[in-house]
């Protein structure tokens, strides 16, 4: 869940980069509150699960930037431009791919010592 709300914390930061964990993270929950809400969205119009339910879009549509800004940071991450997200089978091959050890063009390696998000007090103490 710290994962996930990383993320909703760099809104919209496209620049630097994302470990895979972060990534799928965020995807994992990002699928896990889809689902709830769409059967909350279902539960709402009486089981019409054809119509798109209101509560649904306004998830979706408050988490495309933060979507974007993460997948790109991932591509970063595999020293790739954020563009390559735009391409279907390639982006995905990309996002499964460990990234660049140490430092690359876009910033320094999210996994060396002291960056996991386990050790960050400062995100601990405001889930408190």
């Amino acid at each position: 869940m710290n994962w996930y709300l990383t993320v909703l914390k760099k809104y919209a930061t496209f620049s630097g980069r994302a470990r895979r964990k972060e990534y799928w993270m965020f995807v994992l929950f990002n699928i896990i509150f889809s689902i709830i809400i769409s059967v909350i969205d279902g539960i709402i119009s009486g089981g019409n699960y054809e119509k798109n339910g209101i509560i649904g879009t306004i998830y979706s549509l408050a988490l495309l930037i933060p979507s974007l800004a993460v997948a790109v940071r991932r591509m970063h991450d595999v020293g790739k431009s954020g563009w390559f997200i735009l391409i279907p089978i390639y982006n995905f091959i990309l996002a499964v791919t460990e990234g660049d050890s140490g430092s690359n063009e876009y910033g320094n390696d999210p996994k060396s010592e002291g960056n996991d998000i386990n050790n960050d007090d400062t995100l601990d103490s405001h889930m408190v």
